[in-house]
């Protein structure tokens, strides 16, 4: 982020009468006449009965991710939801009626368990995130519909990103620190550290299980008059529409494979770049729109992380001339030591709320904790965290430390 390099159940069908195992005869028989009106009355109940019967039940075609969605509280609580499926039934004896249905198959009428919960959001920030755009983008991604996509989650309180994620034994130290959240560069070409030997999707399950919330940036293409002379060499080409839709198809490939379920957002970074660059600006924003498309089709939040003064300066005067396929969420950088999330200067009031803001305040400073240091930037957020899909089975919970109680708000 800095330029800094790496140091209900179903109903049941009508009874229809079974045979009986074997002719009985009555003990006197009818009169013709009769037997005639009862072989009606039988025939008709019959037929009633059939055609009250329910149609078979059909499989339910469940969202892309299986897992259902992580505990809607942040760091802050240790407390997790479950998910209980509904409509189940047992079977009814070892014996069952041919004729019932199986009562293995799907209920079309009850809650499928591994759906994620759309209804859900953080609860302590209740909400959905706001895109920052006046006049937002509305359409539903291509491959996903509303109501099988889950209600973004969100944190707030302090986060930390740092150059290369940190092994399991630091981030178990830190879990004394007033942090809450991470930022980890999980794609793209232009990472300042690429290897990234640490991040697996079973170090983002455990992460995730020991508490911490996540945020997942892509550092890809940057602009042509980027700042940073070793960003250059990833400068956006002369067809930034066709590249901004690939890499953010890059993107949601690689978050998927690290266990990032749909509804988490992902943070183009895209570092400081000359001001007044007209053309430099078009074709940075050209990129940008382009990503964010592709992302928000793919069922993923697109967010945007830059420098105050350059590029978020250029999606707020965007937002503000009412241009789409803005970003939903807005991190920005301005190291000034003290947050200030919710008044900085580039930024209309209204601008990227609620929950819709992340601060980067200070960067390059290095800090201890549980004898573990690392070089870091601090952030202050209120904005969404990444849903984690991955099993959880990879480490144990560990009880999140009271310190981040006092960091829910910077």
């Amino acid at each position: 982020m800095s330029t800094r390099t790496p140091p209900a159940s179903e109903g049941a069908p009508a009874l229809v009468p079974a045979p009986p195992s074997a002719p009985t005869r009555p003990r006197s028989a009818p009169p013709p006449g009769a037997r005639a009106v009862v072989a009606a009355v039988l025939v008709a109940l019959a037929g009633t009965a059939l055609l009250n019967a329910p149609p078979p039940a059909t499989a339910r075609t469940a969202p892309e991710s299986a897992a259902g969605p992580e505990s809607a509280a942040g760091p802050e609580s240790a407390t997790t939801r479950s998910l209980t499926p509904s409509g189940s039934t047992a079977p009814g004896s070892t014996a069952p009626d041919p004729t019932a249905p199986d009562p293995t198959a799907p209920d079309p009428t009850a809650a499928d368990p591994t759906a994620p919960d759309s209804t859900s959001a953080d609860s302590t920030t209740p909400g959905s995130t706001t895109p920052g755009s006046a006049t937002p983008d509305s359409a539903t991604p291509d491959s996903a519909t509303p109501d099988l996509l889950a209600a973004p989650v969100h944190f707030a309180g302090k986060a930390f990103d740092t150059c290369e994620a940190p092994s399991l034994t630091v981030m178990k130290a830190w879990l004394a620190s007033p942090y809450g959240a991470v930022g980890i560069y999980f794609g793209g070409r232009g990472r300042g550290c690429p290897v990234q030997k640490e991040l697996t999707p079973s170090w983002v399950a455990s992460a995730h299980a020991m508490g911490w919330r996540l945020l997942p940036l892509f550092v890809g293409s940057q602009a042509p008059c980027v700042d940073s002379l070793a960003k250059r060499k990833y400068a956006i080409g002369s067809t930034p529409v066709t590249q901004g839709t690939k890499e953010g198809g890059d993107a949601v490939r690689a978050a998927k494979a690290l266990g990032i379920g749909t509804s988490s957002p992902l943070y183009l970074d895209i570092e400081a770049y000359q001001r007044g660059d007209t053309n430099c600006a078009a074709t940075t924003l050209s990129f940008v729109r382009a990503w964010n498309r592709e992302v928000r089709r793919l069922g993923y939040l697109p967010g945007f992380y830059s420098s105050a003064d350059t590029g978020v300066r250029d999606m707020e005067t965007q937002r503000r001339a009412g241009t789409k396929d803005l970003p939903e969420v807005m991190w920005f950088a301005r190291w000034r030591g003290q947050p200030a999330l919710l008044t900085e200067s580039v930024l209309q009031p209204q601008a990227w709320t609620p929950h819709a803001r992340i601060h980067q305040y200070s960067g390059n400073v290095t800090e201890t904790y549980g004898g573990r240091t690392l070089a870091i930037d601090r952030n202050a957020m209120d904005a969404p965290v990444a849903r984690v899909t991955a099993p959880a089975r990879f480490a144990a919970r560990v009880p999140v430390p009271l310190s981040f109680v006092a960091s829910q708000r910077p």
